[in-house]
């Protein structure tokens, strides 16, 4: 392949949540340069609505502009959670220390589902699968669907083959702004795109599977309680976690957890200060944006002059 400037592909990591359907959108009504691909990591374990609006987007949307829509998938994260013998990725789990301290699990879940899936198709599509070499100068500008009020988040790839792209920070569009462009295109039920049982939900997400999803709220309810004793390859080999682990910031049992409500002791663990109405919010809404490969909260943001690329 011929070493070049200008990118080899443009993608679209498509996670089909606001921000990302909105790239697409754009890109197919051709007020964004043409995307070659977009690319859908599949976790294994993300909500209905979520494949729903996949679907959805892929068929009226993606099809008819002629960009194809590629689903990549490094397992089954629930299934690999629960797995004796499974190398597991951990997720951010809230944790209850034996001596009633509070912590989280390390958050490699990203990683390994979400990133490094979408990192073997474009070497794929580049036509560098691992471990071939990538020539110097070769890459692909992948778009990353992030919004200017978390403009924080923005952050580069890590590899040269990749150079991330953020479209909606070029045009300068709110989350709000995208809101009301899939409303105005018919597309006003977008999900946040985010596992089922991420413990970054919050209040108002696990209180919509309870009342809206039966059948999902009760796999996530039995998958709290399937991993109150941490990974399960470490527990079996002996190493298991020293307290209990829980999907719900309260650290109780889902299914007892204060969905409906802020608890008194939850009241007086907080700041009394103007930080208060930001943990209420995040406590009733959850992490804003669901999961993005490319958005961890982890990490150290883009530089801002980095920000602006060249068409």
């Amino acid at each position: 392949m011929t070493t070049t400037t200008a990118p080899s592909l443009r993608v679209l990591s498509l996670g089909a949540g606001v921000q990302s359907s909105v790239l697409l959108l754009l890109a197919a009504e051709g007020h964004l340069p043409r995307l070659d691909y977009a690319i859908f990591a599949d976790t294994g374990w993300e909500p209905r609505s979520v494949y729903t609006h996949l679907e959805r987007i892929e068929r009226e949307v993606a099809a008819p502009a002629g960009i194809p829509v590629l689903r990549v998938s490094s397992g089954n994260i629930r299934a690999d959670a629960l797995d004796p013998t499974k190398r597991f990725a951990s997720m951010p789990l809230h944790i209850l220390n034996s001596d009633g301290g509070e912590g989280m699990s390390r958050r490699q879940c990203t990683g390994q589902y979400k990133i490094r899936p979408i990192k073997e198709k474009v070497r794929e599509l580049l036509g560098c699968p691992y471990p071939q070499r990538v020539p110097r100068g070769v890459f692909v500008e992948q778009w990353i669907g992030i919004s200017v009020d978390e403009v924080h988040r923005a952050k580069d790839a890590d590899v040269a083959y990749m150079k991330n792209r953020f479209p909606l920070l070029e045009q300068g569009l709110t989350r709000e702004d995208c809101l009301r462009l899939l409303r105005a295109r018919g597309f006003e039920s977008t999900p946040k795109s985010s596992c089922l049982g991420c413990p970054y939900h919050g209040n108002a997400q696990w209180r919509a599977l309870r009342d809206g999803s039966p059948e999902e709220w009760e796999d996530v309810v039995d998958f709290d309680r399937a991993i109150r004793a941490g990974n399960a390859r470490a527990t079996a080999e002996g190493t298991p976690l020293l307290g209990q682990a829980y999907l719900h910031r309260s650290r109780r049992p889902l299914d007892e957890a204060p969905i409906d409500r802020v608890t008194a002791h939850e009241w007086a663990g907080r700041q009394t200060d103007v930080f208060d109405a930001i943990a209420d919010a995040e406590l009733e809404a959850g992490d804003a944006d669901g999961c993005s490969p490319w958005a961890c909260r982890s990490g150290a943001p883009v530089a801002a002059e980095r920000l602006t690329l060249a068409a």
